[in-house]
């Protein structure tokens, strides 16, 4: 099992472990943190949350938040709760052991629900390396349905799901999203390069919400092999 590493989201500011069997998260919980609309007092859920680091993300952004995380990985919420104790968030951030699909939180209680779901299906190709790497990437032990069910469950009335997935999914996430009384209201496609095809898709679906999708502006990652500004923001380079 390999060591534990801590690094700082910004110089100064909240640090993330990873490690000890778990691999290291990214891009992917970088990006969907820039997606909510946070304010003040928001109560929210990250589903998956692996060690944390996306929870850790939206209290960066806005310190004043009750974020509670569940993951079905024992080792990544012992990590993800050692990271709330060593930054001093335990009033405002705590992690459960738990699964998805039995929802072992208070129903209707989050305006706000997060998730990095799985991207692939079973058997789509080689499986990832790993235990943790499996779960996190591929629907092994959850799916967008169960996912989407389990958000519309925790959810209030009005209360919105924000998740990262992969462009080619979108039809299969749009398919689960509706049957759980969620309305897909904000999109936004990901692209590596401006001339590039997107690899990723930022959505925001609302509980009980009106039809009506708004299509945001492509977020560029990088152009002319420098990272963009709005990725520097994102990072807290700027």
């Amino acid at each position: 099992m390999s060591a534990l590493r801590w690094e700082a989201l910004k110089p100064g500011g909240l640090r993330f472990v990873w490690g000890g069997g778990q691999f290291r998260p990214g891009l992917d919980s970088f990006l969907l943190s820039s997606l909510p609309k946070l304010k003040p007092g928001l109560r929210v859920c990250d589903l998956g949350c692996g060690t944390g680091l996306l929870s850790l993300l939206l209290l960066q952004r806005q310190p004043a938040l009750t974020v509670t995380g569940l993951d079905i990985q024992e080792e990544a919420i012992r990590l993800a709760t050692l990271a709330a104790l060593e930054n001093g968030l335990t009033d405002r951030l705590r992690f459960c052991l738990g699964d998805l699909r039995e929802t072992p939180l208070p129903a209707g209680d989050y305006d706000l629900v997060v998730c990095n779901p799985p991207y692939f299906p079973p058997n789509s190709g080689p499986p990832p390396k790993g235990k943790a790497r499996r779960t996190a990437r591929t629907e092994q032990d959850c799916t967008l349905e169960d996912v989407c069910g389990a958000a519309s469950r925790l959810l209030r009335w009005g209360g919105a799901l924000c998740l990262v997935h992969k462009p080619e999914r979108l039809a299969d996430l749009f398919c689960a999203l509706r049957p759980a009384g969620l309305e897909p209201k904000r999109l936004r496609l990901v692209s590596p390069r401006p001339e590039a095809a997107p690899s990723l898709v930022l959505l925001e679906a609302r509980r009980g919400g009106k039809p009506g999708l708004a299509i945001l502006p492509p977020l560029i990652l990088e152009s002319d092999g420098a990272p963009t500004e709005e990725l520097n923001r994102i990072y807290f380079r700027t």
